[in-house]
């Protein structure tokens, strides 16, 4: 059987998966030829990459594997976003994610690119046991305050969610929820499902803040949002506001609408 070539032993190991890999790289490691030996070594630091990035999973969802353990067979991961924004509504998502699944890349929405973020999303839909998002609108967060406002969006998510869940983990602080909750500082980058929702929220909340602009473009919330960006700021200067402005936010507090 003749001898591979380089651009075939280079192809091999470049083309093979993570399960792969192994095998792959112990058919080619005494080949001397200097081609083979550099792919040889990039697969090693992709293989070893790998190994990482499935470590750090594990550990993402080790509180999640606990509570199991103890009996919550359903634990929902609960996370918002939009809080602090200037315009649009505050919106939370909670999911709970299927024992042993292992997302490549997932991570805190914000640590994350959108296009990632999107892919995640889809992936997320596509594995969760069951997923919610809720949305609260400004006039309403205006109402309640903030916080409370916040706390509804989590409250309605997890309504939704079918089957209920048992027990909930949020990112920061204990929110009053209606089943057992764990509240955990940094939550959204150091668990599963909480990562997992933080990642809805965010690309359901932009979602809906780029289909809003259609309806006020003077704003271009789908660019900023609706957070407060120097070009928003000079927009609400020039324009006032809109109903999806947050009129007890100091920025929009006093503008006059155009609506």
């Amino acid at each position: 059987m003749p001898t591979p070539s380089v651009a075939e032993c280079r192809a091999a190991l470049a083309h093979a998966d993570c399960a792969e890999l192994p095998d792959r790289i112990a058919a080619h490691a005494d080949d001397a030829r200097v081609g083979v030996r550099d792919a040889v070594e990039a697969a090693r630091r992709r293989l070893d990459r790998h190994k990482a990035e499935v470590a750090r999973l594990d550990r993402l969802h080790e509180l999640e594997d606990r509570l199991r353990a103890d009996g919550r067979m359903f634990v929902a991961g609960i996370d918002e976003v939009g809080r602090g924004a200037l315009a649009g509504p505050v919106t939370a998502a909670a999911v709970v994610l299927p024992p042993g699944a292992r997302l490549i890349g997932l991570h805190d929405s914000k640590r994350l690119a959108p296009h990632r973020r999107a892919q995640l999303a889809g992936e997320i839909r596509m594995i969760a046991v069951t997923y919610a998002v809720a949305h609260v609108p400004a006039h309403v967060a205006d109402a309640l305050g903030m916080t409370r406002a916040t706390y509804r969006a989590m409250e309605i998510a997890l309504s939704r969610l079918v089957p209920a869940a048992d027990h909930a983990v949020t990112d920061g602080l204990r929110v009053g929820l209606p089943v057992p909750e764990t509240p955990v500082v940094k939550g959204d980058s150091t668990v599963a499902a909480v990562a997992a929702a933080s990642i809805l929220a965010k690309v359901e909340r932009d979602r809906l803040m780029t289909d809003l602009s259609a309806h006020y473009p003077a704003w271009a919330f789908d660019v900023n949002k609706g957070y407060g960006t120097a070009e928003h700021l000079q927009a609400i200067a020039e324009h006032g506001v809109c109903p999806l402005h947050r009129r007890s936010f100091a920025p929009c507090r006093g503008t006059s609408t155009l609506f």
